[in-house]
């Protein structure tokens, strides 16, 4: 079918989203397929998604998740998902993830209509695996790059709304790890990428400033050594005044953590954009990363920037002039990001707030 079959001219009666990964733009995809429902009440929504990412939207009861399983292997993964859709049939395909592997998935998917990316985002040869293509500017948000495929079907306006379930007992774990503390402020202080990074010992100085403002502080973040280090070097900068549950919380509970608090310090990483979903505003920092095409989608205001000052410094280009997504993978490119702006951000939060 040729992309003059867009918009469609009534609800599909099935539509299948493709979107393995990441946690972060997993909860961007939400949004959008929240907006679908909405629109589209009667819809059947089926979603093929990464086990690690299944963990925290799988169970949405409105939604049928496919899950498969990335370390099988590509073509493990597409022979098991073959099985899994045999006889089924869709009306539109999302394919809303530009990498080879999620379009060997794709290939099995039976749909007439198989949106994907415009050329500048469809990266790996994503538009050899579809036969229609959003439109729009491709030097924006993530989110609203994403959005581009609702209204390639024809639906308009945005449905800010994720509602993932926390279950009972999550909510009950993160009373627990927070009782005492009153008010406080979450520190996730590691992305999966060490470049995006910001020192410990300034978040250890953000810290000591919220205990200063009266906030409790709680930490929070993986199971991996490089984390566990990150967060000790901060507990120590405090003085073992905060509440450390560095790799001692699932993803529910993490979500909990995070809707209960005053607010989320964060680089670009899954629990930045996990604030967003459960309503808590996020100081997210960059520098490595562009804001502008990846800052947590409701907290502009409290992003602290320094990407074009590392663009410039550390690649010696124009931040105007990169290639939109450009990461300035350098590690003194976070150094640039300073104790002062991110407290100055806090508190005007407080302010706000208050």
């Amino acid at each position: 079918m040729s992309r003059t079959a867009l918009p469609l001219a009534a609800p599909p009666r099935a539509l299948c989203v493709l979107r393995l990964s990441a946690l972060g733009d997993v909860c961007h995809t939400l949004a959008v397929v929240r907006t679908l429902q909405r629109h589209w009440p009667g819809t059947r929504i089926t979603w093929i998604i990464g086990r690690t990412e299944a963990g925290l939207v799988g169970d949405i009861p409105e939604i049928e998740f496919v899950v498969v399983d990335k370390a099988a292997g590509p073509l493990a993964a597409a022979r098991a998902l073959a099985r899994t859709l045999r006889g089924r049939r869709f009306d539109v395909l999302l394919h809303m993830q530009a990498a080879l592997r999620a379009s060997l998935l794709a290939r099995v998917v039976q749909a007439p209509v198989r949106l994907g990316f415009d050329r500048p985002r469809a990266k790996d040869l994503q538009w050899l695996f579809t036969n229609a293509r959003i439109e729009g500017p491709h030097r924006e948000h993530v989110l609203d790059g994403l959005f581009r495929f609702a209204e390639a079907l024809g639906v308009r306006g945005r449905d800010l709304r994720w509602d993932i379930p926390i279950p009972p007992a999550a909510r009950e774990r993160a009373r627990r790890a927070t009782a005492g503390l009153g008010p406080y402020l979450v520190i996730s202080p590691c992305s999966r990428w060490a470049y995006r990074n910001w020192l410990p010992e300034r978040y250890a100085a953000v810290a000591r400033h919220a205990l200063r403002r009266g906030l409790g502080v709680v930490i929070t973040g993986g199971a991996s050594a490089a984390e566990r280090a990150h967060a000790a070097a901060i507990l120590e900068g405090t003085g073992g005044r905060a509440v450390d549950l560095t790799g001692r919380t699932d993803l529910k509970t993490l979500l909990a953590l995070l809707e209960g608090a005053v607010a989320v310090v964060s680089p670009d990483s899954g629990p930045a954009h996990f604030g967003t979903a459960v309503g808590t505003p996020v100081l997210g920092l960059y520098a490595a990363t562009n804001p502008d095409r990846a800052r947590p989608y409701l907290s502009a205001r409290w992003t602290v920037n320094r990407y074009p000052e590392a663009v410039r410094r550390l690649l010696g280009k124009d931040p105007e002039r990169v290639r939109w997504g450009t990461r300035v993978r350098d590690p003194r490119a976070m150094a640039l990001i300073p104790v002062e702006a991110v407290c100055e951000r806090l508190d005007a939060l407080l302010g706000a707030r208050a």
